[in-house]
């Protein structure tokens, strides 16, 4: 069972929603990523979403996006997120951490060597946002002997048959992108996130996940109540990107974004 199975299990067992944060790694520079890390599963997260910097982030919001300008700009690559990854597992052995960006970086590397060296630094699973299930045979079978989760989108636009084909790719959990648009964009509607679940579950056993659009503790505490997971990532980029001039206040306000949203999570 890969780290991110027995955490959702022991979340069901304990009858809790994951909390799962998303932060750019390397943004505003790679010193504040390991801690902030820590940091973080301290506030509450369940499971960690990295973002590996890239050029050209299609599903991003503007937010994001300078997220990943701004790692880039010191030349962080998919080789220091796992350098990154390898040193947070040498105080945390059981978060799962979960890369997540773009195939470019990925395919580069070759996904034997990738599966390989993610596997080495404790990386849990890989979310591709521009690889469709379709197409992602090669990846699957260089990464899943490897105990890592392919994790796939699945959009509010997506009929039943792209559903099921979504959900029997996918292990660890189902993404379920909550709005129709990029990250930080469009209105929240938690009745139509609840129907999209139920339609979801009549594919899959696995956790959903729900992102996109949660920005505030009352919204994550609504997800809760529909959802395996709440995703949040934009809210937490936009501080990092206020504070980016004041690196050492970031991991404490990340943290106080965080805590608010465990505690209104676990009210449901």
């Amino acid at each position: 069972m890969s780290r991110i199975s027995q955490r959702f299990k022991q979340l069901d067992e304990q009858g809790r929603v994951a909390l799962i944060p998303f932060v750019t790694a390397g943004d505003p520079g790679p010193q504040v990523t390991v801690p902030l890390m820590h940091a973080m599963v301290e506030a509450g997260a369940d499971i960690i979403e990295l973002g590996v910097p890239f050029s050209d982030p299609m599903a991003d919001g503007p937010v994001i996006q300078r997220a990943s300008e701004r790692a880039l700009e010191h030349g962080v690559s998919l080789r220091d997120v796992l350098g990154m990854v390898q040193q947070f597992r040498e105080l945390d052995s059981t978060t799962p951490v979960v890369l997540m960006g773009y195939l470019n970086p990925v395919e580069v590397m070759g996904y034997e060597a990738f599966a390989q060296a993610a596997q080495d630094a404790g990386v849990d699973g890989l979310l591709t946002v521009d690889l469709p299930p379709e197409e992602s045979d090669e990846l699957l079978a260089a990464i899943k002997p490897k105990a890592i989760d392919p994790i796939f989108l699945v959009a509010p636009t997506s009929s039943d048959e792209r559903m099921k084909r979504i959900c029997d790719a996918a292990s660890g959990f189902v993404y379920y992108v909550s709005v129709k648009g990029i990250t930080g964009a469009g209105h929240l509607a938690i009745g139509e996130v609840a129907a999209k679940m139920a339609q979801i579950r009549k594919h899959t056993t696995l956790p959903v996940g729900v992102g996109f659009g949660i920005n505030s503790a009352e919204k994550a505490q609504a997800i809760a109540q529909v959802g395996d997971a709440v995703i949040v990532g934009s809210v937490l980029v936009k501080r990092i990107e206020e504070l980016s001039d004041s690196p050492d206040e970031i991991a404490p306000a990340i943290a106080q974004i965080l805590s608010s949203m465990r505690q209104a999570i676990d009210l449901v």
